[in-house]
């Protein structure tokens, strides 16, 4: 494959399937936080917090898409492979950063109730920040070869997270442990940063295509994603492993891949809607757009104080209703946010560089 074209620009099809995973995301936590105890087992709450499954993976492969488009961009501008990699050592520093000051605020506004414990726990972003700062030695390569190594890179932490489960951790701190070993309870490197070299490998051929190559190539990605989807899970209901020890939705490979054969088939839907089904405001996109800002405000507004009168209280269809409203507000406040950096821009065309959000290019 030779370089195309640049592909230029927000690609809106990856704010879509963000804004898609935002929505999961948000009703599966408005049934976390607000269904009653009883409702745990009932087929609604479990169907929500099964769809809702998918969500850290969309969010992590995606942002490995846009730090190949990140790794790209800089070769393209000429360069070297160490700038290459401060600049994405750069937004691996942002996503970490970010992510102590969401933890921060949770806990300040949840004093007295909050541990000093809970700053150190480890989220999706610490995940993003972590795994996205030891990826950044990917920008040495071309953005060629980065797509190969970036797939073995994901395969490999996918097939040593049941080692990594199976090895003896205990001499080491426990906030170490957080960041590396599979848990429930945490966001670690073992597996899931295996999206993170998926979304690189992923976001790299999509750099080299042009608009032309860019529609047979998610015809393909669905296909692909079927298949893994449908092989994956045939191996992993298979009587015999190769593990002496694995937990299926916990460490499992086969769990990984299936999660990335639903991304890929999901991609190609987007692109659909979005090229030739959406017309005018898309509020799905609209989500996508502001997916960190949704993420921290709808952490204090579902989790925190303010709604704590209905936490665990409420049942399905006041719960899908609390929901709905919390889907609403996200989007006001995402529309808020994109509309006040348009006024900004407008006041004064000097901050435009400032009030540009981070463009899904990478550029």
């Amino acid at each position: 494959m030779k370089p195309g074209k640049p592909t230029g620009g927000r690609l809106a099809f990856l704010d879509w399937t963000r804004g898609l995973a935002a929505v999961l995301m948000l009703q599966g936590h408005a049934f976390h936080s607000f269904a009653t105890k009883d409702l745990r087992e009932s087929g609604p709450y479990v169907l929500s917090q099964f769809v809702g499954g998918i969500v850290p993976a969309v969010f992590l492969f995606l942002t490995g898409v846009t730090l190949a488009f990140l790794m790209d961009s800089r070769e393209r501008q000429g360069f070297g492979p160490p700038a290459r990699v401060a600049a994405s050592l750069k937004r691996a520093g942002y996503l970490f950063g970010l992510a102590f000051l969401v933890r921060v605020q949770l806990w300040l506004f949840g004093l007295p109730y909050t541990s000093w414990a809970d700053l150190f726990r480890v989220d999706v972003l610490n995940c993003m920040g972590f795994g996205l700062a030891l990826m950044s030695v990917m920008a040495v390569f071309t953005t060629q070869d980065r797509i190969r190594l970036s797939a073995v890179l994901g395969l490999a932490i996918a097939v040593a997270s049941p080692l990594v489960s199976a090895a003896d951790w205990s001499g080491v701190p426990e906030v170490a442990q957080h960041y590396l070993v599979p848990s429930f309870e945490y966001f670690s490197f073992f597996p899931w940063a295996a999206f993170l070299a998926f979304g690189l490998s992923a976001g790299s051929i999509l750099r080299l295509l042009d608009k032309d190559q860019l529609q047979r190539s998610l015809q393909w990605s669905a296909l692909v994603g079927v298949i893994i989807v449908l092989a994956s899970q045939y191996a992993s209901s298979l009587p015999y492993s190769v593990y002496p020890k694995s937990d299926f939705w916990l460490n499992s490979p086969w769990l990984i891949l299936i999660k990335l054969g639903v991304i890929l088939a999901i991609l190609p839907l987007a692109y659909l809607w979005t090229a030739f089904g959406n017309r005018g405001f898309s509020w799905v996109q609209q989500l996508g757009t502001a997916s960190l800002l949704v993420y921290w405000v709808h952490l204090e507004l579902v989790y925190g104080r303010w709604l704590a009168f209905v936490h665990e209280s409420l049942n399905v269809p006041e719960t899908i209703l609390a929901a709905a409203v919390v889907i609403l507000l996200m989007i006001g406040i995402s529309a808020a946010r994109t509309r006040g950096r348009s006024w900004l821009a407008n006041l004064n065309p000097a901050w435009s560089p400032l009030l540009e959000p981070r463009r899904a290019s990478g550029d």
